[in-house]
């Protein structure tokens, strides 16, 4: 079976189809269809099986008692949240989702956007009121060709003050007017008299379908005699990979020394192009473990029977034969926030053992658990999908460890330099003055004399909330591998 990429959103369908059960009587039994998908899939694949008494394999003891359990639900998106571990705490990232066909779309790298990400904050000394500040603008999307700009302050959508009530559903519509406006101190250190300032400036924008190429900003310093690569990355997309490569290529030719790769808005994506990456920045490590993954015990216990080399990932020296590009560095400098994840995060543990990471940011997500997609069909792959629907789930699998067996990093990873972006003074992305990675090259050049500005954190601001309109399946990271057929077979069909 092919395992194809895919996170999940929740959405709710109300048509569901029936299929039907034998019970030892020969007694035919209607159960839904969408649902007996969905709790056979858990019970094969979930990394939390063994933790959930509703997915034993032992829990119903007869056909008809499965058949009640399954009408018991009004719809396939409350089954699979039912079967959920420690929603809140543990497996925040499983999802199921109507729609496939636009997730085969999204992990393309193809989305609907307008291009603006940004972040929201509470109004100074007003809890209702809401003001969002643009952390990047998109190359080439509508956003980009209207002129936003990161660090761009709004406080309005069509002349509507935004507040905590009504933000969603403003930022929500497919085309909006962006009232623009700007954060007033009164020029005094205390934050009690700040003030947004609505402007007369507005930016119409609307979101179009976009092919969003993760190598967002690439850049060469030549400091204190030394080269410096720098390459902002935003999603480990498998469809960019060549031109990833391509990327190293020039970094090659241009004998860098040291690499800042900005992972700071990255949720993370493709396993392979986690570890293509990370071949990439090293070299010396080809055939060597970069990581292994732990599955349920079922799982587990038959690939260990069948192929124990299938948990073991492993450093690289091609691209599907084409050779990559490597630089062979024994340190590298990785910017990371709390948006970083996933496969984000896969990097910067799986390097770790083997070179000097140095983590400059804040303490990541905390994901380090993958996930596949499944679809309605005998061997939940693709090819052979019910053709009544198009539901497919997006459940976690298994999770990493690196070299060392180091997993778990609920908390995410924590920073070796800890540095917070000034939203009120973001900067521009991939200059030598922009705080974190001012911060890299302080750190590098140290022993050259020359500084780089380091804006300093504003406090006072208060964090409403992250924009996840623009990707919507956030914070995942998949596996594009095929498990060999007898061990599918035997977990499903036995």
């Amino acid at each position: 079976m092919k395992f194809l990429k895919t996170p999940i959103m929740l959405l709710v369908v109300a048509l569901l189809t029936i299929s039907c059960f034998e019970d030892n009587d020969d007694n035919t039994i209607s159960a839904n269809q969408i649902n007996d998908f969905v709790w056979k899939g858990m019970n094969i694949f979930y990394l939390y099986k063994d933790n959930v008494p509703d997915l034993a394999n032992d829990r119903f003891s007869s056909d008809s008692e499965y058949a009640d359990y399954l009408n018991g639900f009004s719809s396939p998106e409350t089954l699979f949240e039912s079967v959920i571990y420690n929603r809140e705490t543990v497996d925040k990232y499983s999802w199921i989702v109507d729609d496939y066909i636009a997730l085969e779309q999204y992990f393309s790298g193809v989305s609907t956007s307008n291009g603006m990400e940004f972040s929201l904050f509470l109004h100074p000394n007003n809890n209702s009121k809401v003001f969002g500040v643009v952390r990047l603008v998109l190359n080439n999307s509508d956003a980009d060709n209207k002129g936003l700009k990161r660090g761009d302050i709004f406080d309005a959508i069509n002349n509507t003050p935004l507040t905590t009530s009504n933000y969603n559903s403003l930022l929500s519509e497919d085309s909006y007017t962006l009232n623009l406006a700007m954060y007033d101190t009164n020029n005094t250190p205390e934050s009690t008299d700040d003030n947004i300032v609505s402007t007369s400036e507005a930016v119409s924008l609307t979101k179009l379908e976009y092919a969003e190429n993760p190598i967002f900003k690439t850049n060469i310093f030549d400091v204190g005699g030394e080269k410096v690569g720098y390459l902002m990355y935003n999603g480990f997309t498998a469809d960019y990979d060549s031109q990833l490569n391509n990327v190293f290529a020039d970094f090659k030719a241009n004998n860098i020394q040291h690499l800042v790769l900005d992972l700071r808005y990255n949720p993370g994506g493709s396993v392979n192009s986690a570890i293509l990456l990370s071949s990439m920045i090293t070299g010396q490590f080809t055939g060597d473990i970069f990581s292994t993954e732990q599955w349920n015990s079922e799982f587990q216990q038959a690939i260990e029977n069948e192929d124990p080399e299938l948990l073991i990932n492993r450093f690289t020296n091609n691209d599907e034969g084409a050779a990559l590009n490597s630089l062979n560095l024994s340190k590298v400098y990785i910017i990371a926030t709390e948006d970083s994840a996933s496969a984000s995060e896969l990097v910067i543990n799986s390097l770790d053992p083997y070179i000097n990471v140095v983590h400059i940011g804040e303490n990541t997500t905390g994901k380090y658990q993958a996930s596949t997609t499944l679809y309605d069909s005998e061997d939940y792959g693709r090819e052979g999908a019910n053709p009544n629907h198009t539901y497919a789930m997006q459940p976690l699998i298994f999770k990493s460890l690196n070299k060392v067996g180091y997993t778990d990093y609920i908390d995410g990873l924590t920073p070796d330099i800890e540095l917070h972006e000034n939203y009120l003074d973001l900067g521009i992305i991939g200059n030598e003055n922009e705080t974190l990675l001012a911060a890299a090259l302080n750190d590098i050049l140290n022993a050259t004399g020359k500084t780089f500005a380091n804006s300093k954190t504003n406090n006072s601001l208060q964090l409403f909330e992250i924009d996840q309109q623009s990707s919507p399946f956030e914070n995942d990271m998949y596996i594009e591998k095929e498990l060999p057929e007898n061990i599918l077979n035997q977990l499903i069909f036995d």
